[in-house]
């Protein structure tokens, strides 16, 4: 794994070991095709970056001017990568880091992290495939506003063939991408 763009661009990032299937990054090549479409929206985002894993998106984003990016996992080797992803970047500052079960009712967590380091404008999240969080995760943001800026990009990346919704709350599908067993789903407010 690598950084592909911007100010960390060719810098090589810490990655799970081989075998280990509970941290599934997303692939450069399906990386930099996300970031080559939200491309005018990441210089000066604030991301939120759910089931962060070893912190390549945040760090992708970062390094192409975003603001600020919250990195959110619960897993003891994901939040492990991401500090030493953090540390190879010197990126203390502008990578926050939280340890945070991302599974239904637990999410009030994210208005106090909205008040601090939000409202967000970008919002990604790569659940365990095939298990229904992105749905939850969905829902919930789109019925919280006050997490989100005016104009919130929120993605989700997915099964190729998995069947997210049009709608959630005030989310909309936007768009869709796919890349090999990979989905991007782009949301926005209607």
């Amino acid at each position: 794994m690598r950084i592909i763009a911007g100010r960390f661009r060719g810098r090589k990032l810490k990655g799970p070991r081989p075998g280990r299937m509970a941290i599934r990054p997303t692939s450069d090549r399906a990386r930099e095709s996300l970031f080559n479409i939200i491309a005018p929206r990441v210089a000066g985002s604030r991301l939120l970056d759910l089931f962060a894993g070893s912190g390549a998106v945040s760090l992708e984003a970062i390094s192409r001017g975003a603001e600020v990016a919250v990195a959110v996992d619960s897993g003891a080797e994901s939040l492990k990568l991401i500090r030493a992803n953090q540390n190879l970047c010197g990126v203390d500052d502008e990578l926050i880091i939280v340890k945070q079960n991302l599974r239904a009712g637990r999410l009030d967590f994210l208005g106090p992290l909205a008040e601090e380091h939000g409202p967000f404008s970008l919002v990604f999240m790569d659940p365990p495939y095939g298990q229904g969080l992105a749905v939850e995760l969905l829902a919930h943001l789109g019925q919280r506003p006050e997490l989100l800026s005016e104009d919130p990009l929120l993605i989700v990346e997915e099964e190729a063939e998995a069947e997210l919704p049009d709608e959630a709350g005030k989310l909309q599908r936007q768009r869709y991408r796919g890349y090999g067993k990979t989905g991007f789903w782009f949301y926005r407010y209607k």
